[in-house]
């Protein structure tokens, strides 16, 4: 079994990462799923949520993915993503206001895009 896995994490507009991987974790339609070096191959719905990338180097990379694809096959694992955002990207204070603007608003999808990315910049600093 390989020790690593290549990932490509694309949004619509631009690609966001690529790079070796030991694990990464999604969340899908399916619940959370964790993606190791010689998993089975799949194909599933991305949710929106924090993306979690364990790289080969020891680091790790969040991002705020929303909504999209996510399949692997010969330890090629591709995240076909609607929006996303790495953690370090995004303005934290920013996320606060605009979670605060949804929610006076009752913009339950904009709630929900500021609360992941929030959640995003958490999950990067623990």
């Amino acid at each position: 079994m390989a020790a690593e896995l290549h990932v490509e994490l694309v949004a619509a507009d631009r690609s966001v990462w690529s790079g070796e991987a030991t694990l990464v974790i999604a969340r899908t339609t399916s619940g959370d799923i964790g993606v190791m070096p010689g998993h089975q191959p799949l194909l599933g719905v991305l949710e929106s949520g924090p993306v979690t990338i364990r790289t080969s180097e020891g680091g790790t990379v969040v991002a705020a993915v929303h909504g999209g694809f996510i399949t692997f096959a010969d330890n090629k694992l591709s995240l076909l993503a609607e929006i996303a955002e790495l953690a370090d990207e995004i303005d934290p204070q920013r996320a606060e206001r605009a979670l605060e603007r949804a929610k006076a608003e009752s913009d339950a999808a904009a709630e929900r895009r500021a609360d992941v990315r929030l959640r995003a910049v958490a999950t990067a600093v623990r």
